[in-house]
């Protein structure tokens, strides 16, 4: 049985020291670009090497950074281009007849707290709810009541304000504007870490679309 993978702790690390020669190539000349689009569909990465993995993204990114905010931002620039390519590899793998990209904005949140939370994370999102403020239509929140990429995380006390959900915020904001719903989306704490709370690390994630994806919508809604 594999033993259970540490948490990392956030710090000032130096550059790590290693060989400049590229990656290698196997001795059959077959990288992971060879491999069909679907061959690897129902195969899983190990939480340990994903711990291990995110654990270095998340140092990567905290060099010469001024605050949380800024590292944040990092993070969820790092997630971007996986949303926007992870978008066309589901819906290629979707059924011939359900290919098409998601035509509006119900359908394209319900895609991702279904399809991109079960491919990323084994299971769908919690929750998914719009705003019920009617002076901010243009936003909806998706709810993850234990986010993976916060468990193998050790936040130091100056930090307590950060979450690293900011990662998936980023491939949230990737697939929205890979589908054509360009949004700004953050992460946010909303558990408490007082005896009793059941979920301390759930996160809400605020997706706001920009104000012409909300006019399209009220348009085609009427037509």
């Amino acid at each position: 049985m594999a033993s259970q993978p540490t948490k990392w702790a956030l710090g000032n690390q130096a550059p790590a020291r290693g060989s400049s020669q590229g990656l290698r190539t196997p001795a059959n000349g077959k990288t992971i670009y060879n491999r069909p689009l679907n061959r690897s569909r129902t195969q899983e990465l190990s939480q340990a090497s994903f711990a291990y993995l995110f654990g270095e993204m998340v140092s990567y990114a905290q060099r010469r950074v001024t605050d949380i905010q800024d590292l944040e931002k990092r993070l969820n620039n790092q997630g971007h281009p996986i949303g926007l390519k992870l978008l066309d590899l589901l819906l290629y793998r979707e059924p011939p007849r359900s290919q098409l990209r998601p035509l509006n904005i119900i359908a394209l949140l319900q895609f991702i707290t279904t399809v991109l939370w079960k491919h990323l994370f084994a299971r769908p999102a919690d929750a998914l709810e719009k705003s019920s403020n009617p002076e901010t239509p243009d936003e909806y929140m998706i709810t993850d009541n234990e986010p993976l990429v916060n468990q193998y995380i050790s936040v130091p006390k100056g930090m307590d304000q950060l979450n690293c959900a900011a990662f998936v915020a980023g491939v949230i904001e990737g697939a929205c504007d890979g589908a054509g719903f360009a949004a700004r989306v953050t992460a946010h704490s909303m558990g408490t870490k007082t005896e009793g709370e059941l979920w301390p690390g759930k996160t809400i994630f605020l997706v706001k679309f920009q104000p012409e994806i909300v006019e399209r919508e009220q348009f085609l809604g009427k037509s």
